[in-house]
């Protein structure tokens, strides 16, 4: 057990030693773009399925409510909690579209929108970024093993170097709240 917790930590050190040699102007330029969005009085929209939708949830859930400072509530919206909605898009359309239809719905030219997808492929994930980028949002993946599509569909794909979905979706949490600090600190 002491070995097999020893493994995991260090594994999770090695991944976030890659992202600091590697990573840091994508995360700098990620940070920008929320910034200037909420200071646009625009929105930011935070999809994902399975442990990436808990994280949009948290993240979302930082915004609207509070990260470390006390400052108004922003607007953080995440995708993944309307239940009615996901499931009445993933029953009447396709579970493909239950991103795509609620950006349609809520995104404007200039929200930002916030992809998570482990392994940048997410057919729900993809198609709801391409929908943002006709409507006019801006657009940032958080991905890892590769980037997948997300490579191409993306303004800004800030790619995990590690092909463990463990290692990806503990650095995704951690650059969301380095993006939430980052709002914190300008506003």
């Amino acid at each position: 057990m002491k070995q097999m917790i020893e493994q995991e930590l260090i594994k999770h050190r090695e991944t976030l030693d890659k992202i600091i040699l590697l990573l840091r102007p994508e995360i700098e330029s990620a940070c920008e773009l929320c910034v200037k969005t909420i200071k646009d009085g625009k929105k930011i929209l935070f999809f994902g399925n399975g442990g990436s939708a808990a994280d949009a949830q948290h993240l979302a859930a930082e915004l609207s409510g509070r990260y470390k400072k006390e400052r108004r509530g922003l607007p953080g919206i995440a995708l993944t909690t309307d239940t009615s909605a996901i499931t009445s898009i993933g029953n009447d359309y396709e579970y493909d579209y239950i991103f795509e239809r609620q950006v349609e719905a809520i995104a404007s030219e200039g929200d930002f929108l916030v992809g998570i997808s482990s392994s940048g492929n997410s057919k729900n994930v993809t198609r709801a970024l391409e929908k943002g980028k006709v409507i006019g949002c801006k657009t940032l993946g958080l991905s890892g093993k590769g980037g997948g599509k997300m490579n191409d569909i993306c303004d800004l794909n800030i790619v995990v170097p590690s092909e463990v979905t463990a290692r990806v979706q503990e650095m995704h949490i951690l650059i969301g709240h380095i993006l939430c600090q980052a709002i914190d600190n300008e506003l």
